[in-house]
């Protein structure tokens, strides 16, 4: 079987589209790369330079410093599909991060988005 398109895709192309829809929402790009940072483990400088790197998905996901342990807690339905019931482990990350995103642009607040592991400030 060949292999899915989106693994290849680069984060620079995505994370601009991510950004554009929490702020046609009303939000920021703070708040997305604020998901994005605690779901992977990049810092600020660190997601600054995948996207200035232009590293594929499949890079993107295998050198975060370390993937949240609270990713287990993401449930829900993105694109027809349940995130904790996707079997490709590379293909769950990235629609964990979709659903981050989707739940920013709904307005959902900072602390439940996190899963509780964050103050809430938003």
């Amino acid at each position: 079987m060949a292999e899915h398109r989106i693994f290849t895709t680069s984060f620079a192309s995505i994370h601009p589209l991510y950004v554009t829809k929490a702020e046609r929402k009303g939000h920021s790009r703070e708040e997305v790369d604020r998901v994005i940072t605690w779901l992977t483990g990049y810092d600020d400088a660190g997601l600054q330079k995948t996207i200035d790197d232009e590293v594929d998905l499949r890079t993107f996901f295998a050198e975060a410093p370390q993937m949240n342990p609270n990713t287990r807690l993401i449930t829900g339905v993105i694109c027809g599909l349940r995130v904790e019931q996707i079997e490709d482990p590379l293909m769950q990350q990235i629609r964990y991060m979709d659903k981050l995103v989707d739940e920013v642009a709904r307005g959902k607040k900072m602390s439940s988005i996190l899963r509780g592991s964050a103050p809430a400030d938003n």
